[in-house]
């Protein structure tokens, strides 16, 4: 049994266990620091500068060092103390001195109802043990005139497509939890408060060295998603669009959510 089995009691402690050691790798990674999602995000902000923010699951801070010459203030929030530390590092290293870091989890929030002006998340939400109270939380927090602005990847829709992403995400990541589809994040949003403004659906290749790297995934476990992209029918292969050395291409979203 490895010492993260042990040590690991809830899905929170994993999820800190798995990033903090990778507080670096995030930082530095290329796919986390660039991307059309992140432009569309400072787009999304123009104009915002009096704006509080709130980076709800940091991770490596990339969402904040974007917005952060924006708004006002961000509050950069994570569960792994590591990648607050190396978020706040960072961020001293720029001259952004408005990101202010705080540790938490996503579903419990230490701040008061209409506390933001935004909220944004990258890549965090499928790492949650309950995205609805994620959500419902991010409602509260949020004042009414105020927008949630998500970045995932999603599920597709299909059964058969939905059980190899997920069990590649597992196997790299045993503390991933589930990419949802866009239809479950539509019914999760109405349900904590949210009206979904818009929907832009993306595709994303992610070079499989490197994703593999950034998670120091065992070699075991890297042997077992390539032996499920070998076996896969063409269903599948088609659709995440698997290359020689195991580089695929996936579905990812930013969905802009409204109080109502």
């Amino acid at each position: 049994m490895t010492e993260n089995a042990v040590r690991a009691t809830t899905i929170q402690d994993l999820v800190a266990r798995q990033f903090g050691p990778q507080a670096a790798a995030y930082v530095a990674s290329t796919v986390h620091a660039a991307g059309e999602d992140l432009e569309d995000l400072r787009r999304r902000l123009e104009g915002r500068a009096g704006d509080r923010l709130l980076d709800l699951g940091c991770g490596g801070g990339h969402v904040s060092f974007a917005a952060a010459p924006l708004v006002a203030e961000v509050v950069a929030y994570d569960l792994a103390p590591e990648m607050l530390a190396a978020v706040a590092a960072t961020a001293a290293q720029r001259g952004l001195a408005n990101i202010v870091p705080r540790q938490g989890t996503a579903e419990a929030l230490p701040f008061g109802a209409a506390e933001f002006d935004r909220v944004a998340s990258r890549y965090s939400a499928h790492h949650w043990r309950d995205l609805p109270r994620g959500l419902a939380e991010a409602r509260r927090v949020v004042k009414s005139d105020g927008r949630a602005i998500f970045m995932d990847v999603v599920a597709p829709e299909n059964p058969l497509l939905d059980t190899y992403l997920q069990s590649f995400e597992v196997l790299r990541d045993p503390s991933h939890v589930r990419d949802y589809a866009i239809s479950q994040w539509t019914g999760f949003a109405h349900a904590a408060g949210f009206r979904v403004e818009n929907v832009v659906a993306r595709r994303l290749r992610l070079e499989f060295a490197p994703w593999i790297a950034r998670m120091a995934t065992p070699a075991t476990q890297v042997a077992a998603i390539r032996a499920l992209q070998a076996c896969a029918p063409e269903e599948v292969r088609a659709h995440f669009a698997f290359e020689a050395d195991g580089t695929f291409t996936l579905d990812t979203m930013t969905v802009e959510l409204a109080p109502v």
